[in-house]
């Protein structure tokens, strides 16, 4: 494998405003909405900034489509941050609910983890 193990992320919402304002207050970023090819259904999607699809991480988006829902026990996505205290104080005006405080992970950082107001889980993590 030649570069990062993920190539593309989904987390999947009800209320796609709902989720749409959380995720901009929370990382302070700008979502866009992702023209859908015919056929797509009722398919809707937020994509996360793409400015340079060759910088390191991976792209992503809100994606509200029948048939998938939020969930707090699936696949965990980390976010990159700064600082994640920064991103998670943030959170609780923002809507969600930090689940756990920033901690450390030893020599690998700091993590906290949050829920969004979809119920869905993610991470932040960072090196400071």
């Amino acid at each position: 494998m030649q570069s990062n193990s993920v190539g593309w992320f989904e987390i999947y919402v009800d209320d796609l405003e709902r989720a749409k304002s959380f995720y901009e207050k929370v990382f302070q970023v700008s979502l866009s909405l992702l023209p859908m090819p015919a056929g797509s259904g009722d398919m809707q999607m937020l994509s996360f900034p793409m400015d340079n699809m060759e910088a390191p991480g991976a792209p992503g988006a809100l994606v509200k489509m029948d048939g998938f829902g939020p969930s707090a026990g699936g696949t965990l996505v980390y976010f990159s941050c700064e600082d994640c205290a920064t991103e998670e104080s943030r959170v609780a005006e923002a809507g969600g609910e930090v689940v756990k405080p920033k901690e450390s992970i030893g020599e690998y950082g700091f993590i906290s983890l949050v829920k969004d107001t979809e119920g869905n889980m993610i991470g932040l993590h960072s090196q400071k």
